[in-house]
């Protein structure tokens, strides 16, 4: 039997009643997650390029795009175009090992497809766990070594996508595994540009809208390589120069024992990239446990395992840039005493304090203990200039499935990111009520009605 054809086995064939009560309950906070990185994004310029695109195509009236009153798109269409709005803001959720956005392309493809087939909240909460099954199964398979060889991590979240669509559309096994197969000869994408530019979202909006068009394809009877996972020069060893069949059994060894979703999800409760959560995190508990004023401090040193250079922009001039620089986690986090989402706004991205701290940063290669418990945490050390010293360390940042998610802090982020949106304030509560009781809802688009409905 083929890898595609076993993880299909078991995506078809696992029942919501098999899954874990808070592995769906995870699965709703997802949603609520990508709604509020989408509402960020609504002002971003690459996800208005990629709505207007798909809606001068036009064509069947499936899906809503997200906080737009115009007109339904056909569903393919609505999952790019919304796919593009959340990644775009840099706010959704990642997988902890490698770094793989897999609620943007989860969120777009089970709502739009929920819309469109009439579903309700239990089965897109089931095709969101499984999704993340199959997009963390597969990326373990080529984890690190895709990232090294510079690809993206779209490759994995492409397969969130492929099967939260099939599910949704209710493929057979054999259905659901020339999902996986086309998925797998469909994607690509390079870091280099992700870390660099808005090609970021662009290689999301790909990489949920070829899931789709997999899962649509297998429904019709288009048949692909079934064995291109595991094969030579196949998807495991191409993109993750590993023996496809040693990778094969990564992806799909004591397949329903854990959950991807209850243990190296994270959703992002501060924005940016996760790999930096932690450093901004830590840097603002030890300025804040010696109550260091930003005046006093003569340097901030970060130590991670595995960190062997401050990459990324040292002095960030924008959003793409902050995400992704090190430096400015650090110095942000020490000058404010936390980090939080007012970080990602220009003015804050331009704070001279922030700035003047940024050149005191600085990092230190040594070994530590506990090193296997750092799962993209960091110690981060405040000196001031009288010689005092306040550390903290951090191995997880916070949001991290493994520590265990609040409501609260989902209900934060959704009431502090969503009236970007457009949306009024009663319509934000509406919404968040529906998703708290999401598994209840037998049509979902009582909840992506209000989300079409704009004041601007």
């Amino acid at each position: 039997m083929t890898v595609a054809r076993q993880l299909a086995t078991f995506l078809t064939e696992t029942k919501t009643a098999d899954l874990p009560e808070r592995a769906l309950d995870y699965a709703a906070m997802v949603i609520a997650s990508t709604l509020a990185s989408a509402a960020c994004g609504t002002g971003i310029e690459s996800a208005r390029i990629v709505r207007a695109m798909a809606q001068e195509r036009g064509g069947r009236e499936d899906s809503a795009v997200w906080f737009d009153a115009g007109v339904k798109l056909p569903v393919a269409s609505a999952i790019q175009a919304n796919a593009v709005l959340s990644d775009a803001a840099a706010s959704d959720d990642s997988d902890l090992r490698n770094i793989v956005h897999a609620g943007t392309p989860l969120t777009a493809a089970a709502l739009a497809f929920a819309e469109r087939e009439g579903s309700g909240g239990e089965a897109v909460l089931t095709a969101i766990v499984l999704g993340y099954e199959a997009a963390g199964r597969i990326s373990e398979a080529i984890t690190p070594t895709f990232k090294d060889r510079g690809f993206h991590g779209c490759l994995g979240a492409a397969f969130a996508s492929a099967v939260a669509s099939a599910r949704m559309l209710e493929l057979s096994a054999e259905q659901m595994a020339q999902t996986i197969a086309l998925t797998a000869v469909s994607i690509g994408g390079l870091a280099t540009a992700a870390d660099t530019s808005v090609s970021r979202e662009w290689h999301a909006g790909l990489a949920a809208m070829h899931g789709a068009n997999a899962a649509l394809a297998a429904q019709r009877g288009f048949v692909g390589e079934a064995r291109i996972l595991e094969a030579k020069r196949g998807f495991f060893e191409a993109f993750g120069g590993v023996d496809g069949m040693t990778a094969g059994g990564i992806a799909t060894k004591n397949m329903g024992k854990t959950w991807d979703i209850l243990t190296d999800m994270a959703i992002k409760l501060v924005p940016g990239g996760h790999p930096f959560h932690a450093i901004g995190e830590a840097a603002g508990n030890a300025a804040r446990q010696g109550d260091v004023k930003a005046e006093q401090i003569d340097s901030i040193i970060i130590h991670r395992p595995g960190m062997t250079a401050l990459s990324g922009p040292k002095h960030p001039a924008d959003l793409i840039d902050m995400a992704h620089s090190p430096t400015y986690f650090a110095a942000a986090g020490a000058a404010d005493h936390g980090f939080s989402w007012m970080h990602a706004s220009p003015e804050k991205i331009a704070d001279p304090t922030i700035h003047g701290l940024i050149d005191r940063v600085q990092l230190v290669i040594e070994p530590v203990e506990n090193e296997a418990q750092y799962r993209q945490g960091a110690t981060v050390t405040v000196r001031t200039h009288d010689g005092r010293l306040f550390s903290s360390t951090v191995f997880e940042p916070s949001g991290s499935a493994a520590l265990g998610l609040s409501w609260n802090d989902l209900n934060t982020k959704y009431r502090e990111l969503m009236p970007a949106s457009g949306l009024p304030a009663s319509e934000i509560e509406m919404s968040l009520s529906l998703i708290h009781d999401f598994r209840a809802l037998t049509n979902v688009s009582r909840l992506t009605g209000l989300l079409r409905v704009a004041t601007g």
